[in-house]
């Protein structure tokens, strides 16, 4: 027994050195470039296809091709890459998502070549490198481990890798050469790439699809080890190895038995799925790549009605064109799947091929009779009983993405996609030859062709309707930014996990589709690989496009029927690096966008409260008179315009505040009057429409305006608190200013307020209800609106729709608001807001977060990057509402505007209010106390 032990833990150790030299690749590169490599496995095959091809084709010695592969053509690769695919986008500053989609790409690219170049099938005569003795392999290992521990540790180019992680535009500046820097952790994380593929190549199986996927598997080591610490990701591939290689001793009886020795025999997807799913994630919150989240250009006229004829044309197609044909509509479906997960919501899902993988076996079984517990059923009855069995499994990827974000989403998603492959897939049942029917009538190719069509138009007309609309509009601003979606209302969790449930049920739809239309359920071809290839089509063809779908079908069984094999791979994998060099898709020219003259008032009433019940005193953004306030003559029709306006520092506008002929926010544009919109009751439809005009105020008996305030709030930051007890109240019809140096905690302050952080200690009061464990959103919805410190607008929508999504989700849902908003702060409906300058974002910003009608309103630095006379207007409009009883809370560095605008100041620091009252007593405190601008 004991030599049974020596054994298995040998050639545990042997298992483990190779995983532990993947480990150590993935953390250099990402180390020195902040990418998380996909294409890690594929350089490895590469090298090894290489190594054959010169040793056992070509006849070279051994050590001559193992150095010209790991020495030259290796580090040649990876600094190929760095040039030519990710320096230029980390050059633009490109998010960390876009760079995966470019990793992806190159995984996908270079599986194609290898496929067209050497076949796809298995090769098993690989040249050994080092014998199988695992103390060869575990000393290489752990020599270079510690040889990347020596350098990163004592070396000035250490020293440098270090700090072009920490920050690399300040590294740039500090005369560091990012570009070498990244370039030899490239060369590096290559090198020890195709190291692992020519030690691993003789043992396994050595296939374009195979080893790349072995090798990706093992990225667990590396999240484990934080991408950081190589000792752990050394200790942790040596410990997973030697236990993989002991649980094969185990031979359990029962029906659990396969399933057990399909975990003692993966290990390492075990690992990879606790640590995608259960670890931290890595990425922090990254944003998706522009060639997902960019505006869709409009499909060319008649582009559907030519889309349609070239669908119906196999109708007229015999024999094996037809055969082919029929597989289009099927991986349609697939791919309108990942239109509606990534394109629509922009969650990065890598693992959709395991649902449609799912849909195809529930399906098969249902048909078959072999499905645990259920008899045989028509095939059409298995086709929807399977969907509504696997949609419902979305949410094994639905909720790791309710924190996920990025990079660790896209680990999560693939993690998962590994885990059914290995789990489900490879299990006897699943792989004996699994031979469903067809639905009882649409036994011949072309009756079974019209039953995908119909399928597919279905699916066309869903994912349309999720395009469009409220829950369009929603799933847009989710996916271009998740915290100002929850900020406006949005239910972010629910929406992902929705759109999760919808594309986890539209990919098995066309699985089950796709082995009904080939009679048969090949594992194979739903594999995490295969998974990658359609998530790199989708991109590359219009995420958020339907027609890319199609396209994309089209075209990846076009080219796999018609030619070499892998084809299809090489060309969707040179698009998705190419992609990210494209420039984005740009709109109309820029134009200066400023608010008119129109009062505030008159533009958020129009009858919306009393439609939502609301008797809190909003006639028209709060039409009773605040305390102190004038509303004008006596005759009540004077629009309330609030306290008097300060004068702007540029000079412009009289003693009044006012701008004369130039409107409250400084337009240089004559006045118009307000766009007509239609009357909001139906028996008033014959009134003619006065929207545009101001409102008259109508006294009403309301409760006194809700404050907002918090109470003990306590917050700890590794270790060091960064809120110690604060106490601060935010009433109705005032405006609240927090001040104080850097790191004195206003931000965090502000974050528990707003809902985007829960406090360790204290309670958070909204007009007496605790609300201090319910989300952003949430608080939205009861009437906390906020603005960012950097401008959050949703890119891919326009301006109307940008503040319509404030008008659908917040605390009253008045979507014909928008046109008043637009009209008061002077913007154009119909631009882009990527061809706006910061003036009119902020105007953009803050008309959507008024458009729910908030009760309180927090403002982050809201003077940022506007000039003296928009600093000078904003005032004015915040001290309208304040005046009409809104409660303004304003964390701000410009001490001249917060000793101007607010009410009460309050000055932290270290984490306290240590001073509190009118501004010019608050304020009187030295230099160095208060926030510098």
């Amino acid at each position: 027994m004991s030599s049974l032990t020596y054994d298995l833990t040998l050639a545990g150790l042997s298992v483990g050195a190779a995983a532990a030299l993947s480990g150590v690749g993935l953390i250099v590169t990402y180390r020195a470039t902040g990418v998380l490599n996909f294409a890690h496995g594929a350089l490895a095959m590469l090298c090894a296809y290489l190594l054959r091809q010169f040793v056992v084709v070509w006849s070279w010695p051994l050590w001559a091709g193992a150095a010209l592969v790991l020495l030259v053509v290796a580090p040649a690769l990876g600094l190929a890459l760095e040039r030519l695919v990710f320096r230029p986008l980390a050059k633009a500053g490109t998010d960390p998502a876009r760079t995966l989609v470019a990793s992806i790409g190159v995984f996908v690219l270079l599986v194609g070549a290898a496929a067209m170049a050497w076949g796809t099938g298995a090769q098993e005569d690989a040249p050994t490198l080092i014998s199988a003795d695992p103390w060869g392999q575990l000393a290489v290992a752990c020599a270079l481990a510690v040889a990347v521990w020596a350098v990163t540790r004592w070396t000035r180019f250490g020293g440098e890798l270090r700090a072009v992680v920490d920050n690399r535009s300040l590294a740039v500046l500090g005369g560091i050469d990012a570009d070498r820097v990244a370039a030899v952790g490239w060369a590096f994380g290559a090198f020890t790439a195709g190291l692992t593929g020519v030690l691993l190549a003789p043992y396994v199986r050595l296939d374009p699809y195979g080893l790349p996927l072995l090798v990706m598997e093992v990225v667990a080591v590396a999240v484990a080890a934080r991408m950081r610490l190589l000792s752990v990701a050394v200790l942790v591939a040596l410990a997973i190895g030697v236990a993989q290689s002991q649980l094969t001793r185990l031979h359990p009886d029962g029906r659990v038995q396969p399933l057990l020795q399909a975990v003692g025999a993966n290990l390492f997807v075990v690992a990879l799925l606790v640590a995608a799913l259960a670890l931290p994630g890595i990425g922090g919150r990254d944003a998706l790549p522009r060639a997902v989240t960019r505006r869709v250009v409009p499909a060319p006229p008649g582009a559907w009605l030519v889309t349609a004829v070239l669908f119906l044309l196999p109708l007229g197609f015999a024999g094996s064109d037809l055969h082919t044909s029929i597989q289009v509509p099927a991986l349609a479906l697939i791919l309108l799947s990942l239109v509606v997960v990534t394109g629509r919501a922009g969650q990065l899902a890598l693992g959709q091929g395991a649902f449609a993988g799912l849909g195809a076996l529930f399906a098969t079984l249902l048909t078959l009779g072999r499905f645990p517990g259920v008899p045989q059923l028509p095939a059409l009855t298995a086709l929807l009983i399977s969907m509504l069995l696997v949609a419902p499994l979305g949410l094994l990827t639905a909720v790791p993405a309710i924190s996920r974000h990025g990079l660790a989403l896209a680990l999560a998603t693939f993690a998962v996609g590994v885990g059914v492959s290995r789990f489900v897939f490879a299990q006897p049942y699943a792989a004996t030859g699994l031979a469903p029917g067809r639905p009882a009538g649409f036994g011949s190719d072309r009756a079974f062709y019209v039953l995908e069509l119909a399928l597919l138009t279905g699916a066309l007309i869903l994912v349309r309707a999720l395009r469009r609309g409220r829950v369009g509009r929603a799933l847009a601003a989710v996916r271009d930014h998740e915290a100002g979606a929850s900020a406006a209302g949005v239910p972010v969790p629910a929406l992902k996990v929705a759109v999760f449930v919808v594309g986890a049920g539209l990919a098995a739809l066309g699985g089950g589709l796709l082995a009904f239309a080939l009679r048969s359920f090949d594992p194979g071809a739903y594999d995490p690989v295969r998974g990658l290839l359609w998530f790199a089509a989708i991109v590359v063809l219009g995420a958020d496009s339907p027609l890319g779908a199609l396209a994309g079908a089209a075209l990846l069984v076009g080219l796999d029927a018609g030619t070499t094999g892998g084809v299809a791979a090489g060309l969707v994998g040179l698009l998705a690096v190419t992609t990210g060099r494209l420039p984005s898709v740009r709109g109309r020219g820029r134009r200066r966008l400023t608010v008119r003259g129109v009062g505030v008032r008159g533009v958020l009433g129009a009858g919306a409260e009393a439609r939502a019940g609301g008797s809190d005193g909003w006639q028209a953004l709060g039409g009773r008179r605040a305390p102190g306030s004038e509303a004008g003559g006596s005759d009540g029709k004077q629009p309330l315009e609030g306290r008097r306006a300060p004068r702007s520092r540029s000079g412009a506008g009289g003693p009044d505040g006012s701008h004369g002929p130039h409107g409250p926010l400084g337009s240089h544009e004559p006045h118009e009057p307000h766009e007509p919109h239609e009357p909001h009751e139906p028996d008033r439809s014959h009134e003619p429409d006065r929207s545009h005009e101001p409102h008259e105020y109508r006294p009403v008996t309301a409760p006194s305006p809700p404050s907002l305030s918090a109470t003990g709030l306590t917050v700890t930051f590794n270790g060091r608190r960064v809120l110690d007890g604060v106490d601060i109240t935010v009433p109705g019809g005032r405006i609240t200013a927090v001040v104080g140096p850097n790191g004195a905690g206003k931000s965090t302050l502000f974050h528990c307020l707003a809902g985007t952080l829960r406090p360790g200690g204290g309670r958070v009061r909204f007009g007496g209800r605790d609300v201090t464990g319910l989300p952003a959103h949430a608080r939205t919805r009861l009437g906390v609106a906020r603005t960012f410190q950097q401008l959050v607008v949703f890119p891919s929508l326009t301006v109307a729709e940008n503040i319509r999504v404030g008008a659908e989700q917040g605390r009253v849902r008045d979507p014909a608001v928008t046109g008043r908003l637009l009209a008061l702060f002077g913007l154009r409906g119909d631009a882009l807001t990527a061809d706006l300058p910061t003036g009119a974002l902020r105007r953009v910003e803050l008309a959507r977060a008024l458009a729910g009608r908030p009760h309180a309103l927090l403002l982050d630095e809201p003077a940022a990057g506007l000039d003296e006379a928009e600093v000078a207007d904003l005032a004015r409009l915040l001290k309208t509402l304040a005046a009409d009883g809104t409660a303004l809370f304003v964390v701000e560095h410009d001490l001249d505007l917060v000793t101007d605008l607010a009410d009460t100041v309050h000055v932290m620091t270290a984490g306290r209010i240590v001073t509190s009252g009118p501004p010019r007593t608050a304020l009187a405190r030295p230099p160095d106390s208060l926030d510098a601008p």
